[in-house]
């Protein structure tokens, strides 16, 4: 018995709230309100018992709707008996949201425990996500959280070596990793089954394990039954030591002890693999204003510096409504259908800051431009928000092109451009379409001129009305780095697109595309009908509970009209109107004179129950290898038919079956998150349509009346990128994030200014190395730029910011993420900081 009692359960007292399930937020907000007072008073009445709680945005709704309350639990946390782990602003979905708002989480979720607790966590805590995916080691570490812990995916789902192991990403990074054993939250009674099935799981090696208890999911907490239970069975000499601890504590002590713990390096996937495509509104709505605000923050802080702008809008709370959303059930699609609308609200509120400070920094910009009058000419300026040179589409819509009238840069050379269907059906209006090439993370100069003002006459091609298949190549050329084809025009019907690399054919009773040629390539891209839309049955419920493969077709969408409606010296469009039942899918096909993508623009008007929509892509590849993009990183997984996450991009690479040569498909969206590889071919999860918050194993009735998501019209975008050699060779990165941060027209007048008509503010020496984020320093007056290592190689780069007067030179390991603070004084320091923005200890850059 002496030898039982030399192990211990750390008894883990907490009240799991899901602030929105089955439920919405203002009852959420209610219960964490009930919860805490709960927990103070179980810590007034017993001296020994411990609570711990996370989630900034639960602190910040009692700090503002009871001071008297917030005080009693500073009072607490400053006792060391309430414990604040987490350190993120809530628990949200681990896969879903981008690497950026990882960071978000913990750089507003610490601050707030610094400024008001005078703490910060040290343990992550997502104990009810529902998969984790393979970067947070690295993103958890450099958030000052050492330790981590979660519940699913349970062992049944996924094997690992025990329940406390070292997790580690691919830069090296490793945290101390704890898997909840059972469950996080018990019911409110006596204790006894609960702590002997966790007492079950305590091994020789590991002798501490942690054992968490309190009612959960609605809140509650720890009950006075439970607490005295515990107290009884400590007393039981068959029974290990119960201690009321926390994850602090337990981490600890076990860090101290040497034992030989096993290395994990992958991610921790998968439960509930349907939730990465329920409701692909909340998805979408949480990519677009992640991107919306990383564009505003760059052009925000940009115009600040350059014009002395001043902001008026707080991108930090917009940030926080969307770090919210970003909440397990809410992003994952598996709450109660109010809780949409909600969501949609605070997302829109977020977007809304985001538009008009981004608005504002461009309107800023642009007023300080020297664009000269010019009689005839209209003025229009084009934004790149990326750290690096960018030739793609622009598309603004216009008042009517005058007779003659082209376009061109700001050197006077033309640039070619046609005129597509407006947005508008009123008449006056039209929508211009041209290739810009732009200097990295600035702006460049246009102009619509009519000939006869001293302008540069078109050429052959200068203007290039719709319809039109004249053209020539723009003065400043497609880089290698942008995939773009050199020279020669999108040769165009109604079943073929085809310019100087590529053609695509495609089937006029199917509207499936039948062949993908590379012609510089000599390659065959795809083995079969590719971008064809499949019906899978899917009666699951809405987290796909205990499936893992979604693979039962029942039908396919066919082509009721291929057409071309749009060819002229830029691009060429098919539209592929097709129908399942009572459901529509119209895809506009785009292929560019100059560029080396084939691009979508999908909508989909979805009238099916319980049933999956995917588009599947076969490849005439073989010895392939599947890469999936993640938060701030990529990962190569089994291509096994599994539904599995991704973010904007998926790339099958491997052996191209007729020339023998390396070659891949990349695969590009703004808004999906699903996805499928098997040997013969990628799947891209559309949409899934399960009930509203369906949880087995309850049953819909027959008959019953039920709303099912994704119900009506979606819209979404994405790209083929056939590529030689890898997904890195293919500039695979930098295309999805132009997909998804596009360039950005603005029509100007003419007035004095000291900016040039083109400028660039920020580049970097290596393809390899993004930088994803320009913004002010939470303190000080300094501006932080990060950036990250996309191709999982070891490489040195040098970060140039001219406007700052610095070039930032650092070596960065393998997808490995670093955060500079950059003085505005041209004489002040650049240092290295962590996520949460503080120095690190160790020297990273030099300048």
């Amino acid at each position: 018995m002496r030898e039982i009692k030399e192990r211990t359960l750390h008894m883990i007292g907490n009240a799991h709230i899901d602030p929105v399930w089955l439920w919405q937020w203002q009852e959420g907000y209610h219960e964490v309100l009930a919860s805490f007072r709960s927990a103070l008073d179980r810590l007034e009445e017993y001296d020994d018992f411990v609570f711990v709680s996370s989630s900034a945005a639960f602190y910040e709704w009692v700090e503002k709707s009871d001071p008297e309350m917030f005080e009693e639990i500073r009072d607490r946390v400053a006792e060391g008996r309430w414990e604040i782990v987490g350190g993120w602003w809530i628990q949200p979905d681990c896969n879903i949201p981008s690497g950026e708002s990882f960071v978000r989480q913990a750089l507003y979720a610490q601050r707030y425990f610094q400024e008001k607790f005078g703490v910060t966590a040290s343990v992550g805590y997502n104990v009810d996500s529902f998969g984790h995916h393979a970067m947070l080691p690295q993103l958890l570490k450099k958030s000052g959280l050492d330790y981590y812990v979660f519940t699913r995916p349970s062992p049944h789902e996924k094997g690992l070596p025990g329940r406390l192991f070292r997790w580690e990403s691919d830069d090296g990074s490793q945290v101390l990793a704890y898997r909840i054993p059972f469950e996080y939250g018990t019911w409110g009674k006596d204790l006894e089954k609960h702590v002997r099935r966790c007492a079950g799981e305590l091994r020789e090696q590991v002798s501490e394990l942690m054992c968490f208890y309190g009612v959960g999911n609605h809140g509650g907490g720890p009950t006075k039954e439970n607490i005295d239970s515990i107290r009884r069975l400590s007393e039981r000499e068959e029974l290990p030591t119960l201690q009321f601890s926390s994850p602090n504590r337990y981490f600890e002590e076990v860090s101290n002890k040497n034992w030989r713990l096993p290395v994990v390096h992958e991610d921790l996937q998968h439960h509930a693999s349907g939730c990465y495509a329920a409701h692909s509104g909340v998805k979408r709505w949480n990519r677009r204003a992640e991107n919306l605000l990383a564009t505003a923050e760059k052009l925000s802080t940009l115009a600040s510096r350059v014009t002395g702008q001043q902001r008026h809008e707080d991108l930090a709370h917009a940030w926080k409504g969307v770090l919210f959303n970003q909440f397990h059930d809410i992003l994952a699609g598996t709450s109660l259908e109010d809780a949409y609308d909600d969501a949609r609200d605070l997302y829109g509120e977020a977007m809304a800051i985001a538009g008009r400070a981004l608005n504002e920094a461009m309107q800023a910009l642009a007023w300080n431009i020297d664009i000269p009058y010019q009689e005839g000419v209209r003025p229009l300026v084009v934004f790149n928000p990326h750290a690096w040179r960018v030739t793609g589409p622009v598309e603004i819509e216009i008042a009517r092109l005058r007779e003659g009238e082209v376009l061109v840069d700001e050197a006077g050379n033309p640039v070619p451009m046609q005129t597509a269907q407006s947005a508008a059906t009123a008449q006056g209006r039209q929508r211009l379409v041209f290739v810009a090439e732009l200097p990295a993370l600035g702006y460049r100069t246009f102009r619509l001129v009519q000939p006869g003002n001293g302008q540069a006459s078109s050429g052959p091609g200068g203007g290039g009305q719709q319809g039109s298949r004249q053209g020539s190549r723009p003065a400043a050329g497609g880089r290698p780095e942008t995939a773009a084809v050199s020279q020669g025009l999108v040769e165009a019907g109604d079943t073929v697109l085809e310019n100087e690399r590529f053609r695509l054919e495609i089937d006029p009773d199917t509207g499936w595309f039948s062949s993908l040629r590379d012609k510089q390539a000599g390659t065959e891209v795809l083995s079969g009908p590719a971008a064809r839309p499949v019906v899978i049955d899917d009666p699951s419920d809405t987290w796909g509970h205990n499936v893992f493969s979604f693979n039962d077709v029942v039908g396919e969408f066919r082509a009721e009209s291929v057409k071309l409606i749009e060819s002229g010296v830029v691009r060429s469009v098919v539209r592929i109107e097709s129908r399942y039942r009572e459901s529509l899918l119209v895809q506009d096909v785009a292929m560019y004179r100059e560029l080396g993508t084939i691009d979508v623009s999908a909508t989909v008007d979805w009238r099916e129950p319980h049933k999956m929509l995917k588009l599947r892509f076969p490849t005439n590849l073989h010895f392939m290898r599947a890469t999936y993009e993640i938060p701030y990183g990529h990962i190569e997984r089994f291509a096994n038919e599994e539904e599995k996450p991704g973010q904007s991009w998926l790339d099958l690479s491997g052996t191209a079956r007729d020339s023998g040569d390396l070659y891949g498909l990349s695969i590009l969206n703004d808004g999906k998150y699903s996805f499928d590889v098997n040997i013969r071919d990628i799947g891209l999860t559309v949409l899934r349509n399960p009930v509203y918050a369906h949880h087995i194993p309850a049953e819909p009735e027959e008959g019953g009346r039920y709303s099912y998501t994704d119900q009506g019209i979606q819209r979404f975008r994405y790209s083929l990128v056939p590529h030689n050699g890898g997904w890195a060779d293919g500039a695979t990165v930098r295309r999805a994030c132009e997909l998804n941060q596009r360039a950005l027209p603005l029509l100007g007048t003419f007035h004095a200014g000291p900016l040039p008509q083109q400028a660039s503010y920020i580049s970097v020496d290596r393809a390899n190395v993004d930088v994803t984020v320009l913004k002010p320093a939470e303190e000080g007056g300094a501006t932080v730029v990060r950036a990250f290592e996309t191709s999982g190689n070891r490489t040195r780069a040098s970060i140039r910011l001219p406007e700052w007067q610095r070039v930032i030179t650092a070596e960065f390991g393998p997808s490995e993420i670093k955060t500079f603070l950059v003085s505005n004084d041209p004489e002040g320091e650049v240092i290295e900081v962590d996520l949460i923005e503080r120095p690190l200890k160790a020297e990273g850059a030099r300048t």
